[in-house]
């Protein structure tokens, strides 16, 4: 099962039939994904179920609907255990950006929370899961696929949020300041955190 978010709705890629509660099945090989989009965006239903009967092909098919945007990004910890978070279109997330030429899904990561953030010395520890969301731009959707990685610093200078990606404040938060921060954020870092 995956689940690929619009705003904060879950599309559910999945291979069950259920009795539809608060949702709406359809068959993944015949739906029309821009209406689906329409209808979570301006009705109460809280989550749509695309059925695939091969699981190992859901995610795969599913891609092909819409153009693919791939994007790395970071949960990166300093020294005294805080993630750091950057503050864009009045929500709290997480610094991530588009791949460029020739780089690796990692490279890609660590340049974008650095440009983002102003933070250095990154070090990946380890991948975490990768994120699904569907954004509009010019007037189409894509799918935004997010490869993440868990990362650590040593870093302890200034932070310095990139203005003109719509960045205004970049911040180390603690456990509680994490916990108030994701109540203003998106489904998909929740799913990270």
């Amino acid at each position: 099962m995956h689940k690929v978010f619009v705003n904060n709705k879950p599309i559910i890629l999945t291979t069950k039939v259920e009795k539809e509660k608060g949702f709406k099945n359809y068959f993944l090989s015949s739906v029309n994904l821009t209406k689906v989009i329409r209808e979570l965006n301006s009705t109460s239903l809280k989550e749509v179920r695309l059925i695939h009967k091969n699981e190992n092909k859901l995610l795969k098919k599913f891609l092909k609907k819409l153009p693919n945007v791939v994007a790395g990004g970071g949960k990166a910890y300093n020294e005294k255990g805080e993630i750091l978070f950057i503050y864009r279109n009045d929500k709290w997330d997480l610094p991530k950006g588009k791949t460029e030429k020739k780089e690796s899904i990692e490279e890609t990561a660590i340049r974008e929370v650095e440009e983002e953030t102003g933070v250095k010395g990154l070090e990946i520890t380890k991948p975490l899961e990768t994120t699904y969301h569907i954004f509009k731009r010019n007037g189409r959707y894509r799918i935004k696929i997010t490869y993440w990685f868990e990362m650590k610093t040593t870093y302890n200078g200034k932070t310095k949020p990139q203005e003109n990606e719509g960045i205004t404040k970049v911040a180390w938060l603690d456990e509680e300041k994490t916990l108030q921060a994701l109540s203003n954020s998106y489904a998909n870092i929740k799913v990270l955190l």
